[in-house]
C-alpha cells in the first residue's frame, strides 16, 4: 500500500489509477483525513439479466392486452 498527498495525487492521478489496479492507494490531505482508492470488481452479469416471474397469462393473453394497448 503507497500513501500519496492530495498534490502528488492530483499532478500522477492517471498513474495513481494504473497503480491502484494492483494495491490499495491512499490520499492524504494536508488536514490528516486519508482516502483509499482500490479498483472495483467488474460485475460478472449483465444488469439486465433478471429473474423471469410466474403468471398464469397465456401469450395469446399478452398479445392481445399489446395489441389493445397500440389499437388506442
Amino acid at each position: 500500500m503507497r500513501v500519496f498527498t492530495y498534490s502528488e495525487a492530483r499532478q500522477n492521478l492517471a498513474k495513481l489509477l494504473t497503480l491502484a489496479q494492483t494495491e490499495t492507494v491512499r490520499i492524504r490531505r494536508r488536514d490528516g483525513s486519508v482516502f483509499s482508492l482500490s479498483v472495483e470488481p467488474e460485475p460478472q452479469t449483465s444488469p439486465f439479466d433478471v429473474p423471469g416471474i410466474k403468471t398464469r397469462a397465456s401469450t395469446e393473453d399478452i398479445l392481445s392486452a399489446v395489441h389493445e394497448s397500440r389499437s388506442r
